[in-house]
């Protein structure tokens, strides 16, 4: 389950999930909604990202902002996400097709995602991983 909060300037995306891995998931899932609108993405590209931190609130951020600067490169928009941590270090499966402002219809650009109420952790049965995105 993903979701969006106020923030006084910007955005803030939540995910929630029974593991870290799924909240990470849906977060990103989050963001993208922020600039899309999901149901018209289609899952058929995959692009593969890594990233490290010393903690999971810097993973976070980095996955997020990894994701951001593959979009731009590549000019894919995403849709769904594989994720797998380990120590510290991400991997992901990145799953969209490539940008068409006809059939995608953006929204709100997100500039970058920040340490602002970052936050990751575990509260009873769940996850949570959550921050605040510049848009």
């Amino acid at each position: 389950m993903f979701e969006t909060f106020e923030h006084t300037a910007d955005i803030g995306v939540r995910g929630i999930g029974k593991t870290v891995e799924e909240a990470f998931t849906e977060c990103a899932k989050a963001m993208f909604s922020i600039m899309f609108d999901l149901e018209n993405i289609t899952p058929c590209k995959e692009i593969k990202i890594t990233c490290e931190s010393t903690d999971l609130e810097s993973l976070l951020v980095s996955f997020l902002n990894e994701l951001l600067t593959e979009m731009d490169l590549e000019g894919i928009v995403f849709k769904d996400f594989k994720v797998t941590i380990n120590d510290n270090k991400l991997t992901a499966i990145a799953l969209g097709e490539e940008f068409n402002p006809e059939k995608h219809h953006p929204k709100t650009e997100v500039k970058a995602a920040t340490y602002s109420q970052v936050k990751v952790e575990k509260t009873n049965d769940h996850w949570i991983a959550q921050c605040i995105v510049d848009v």
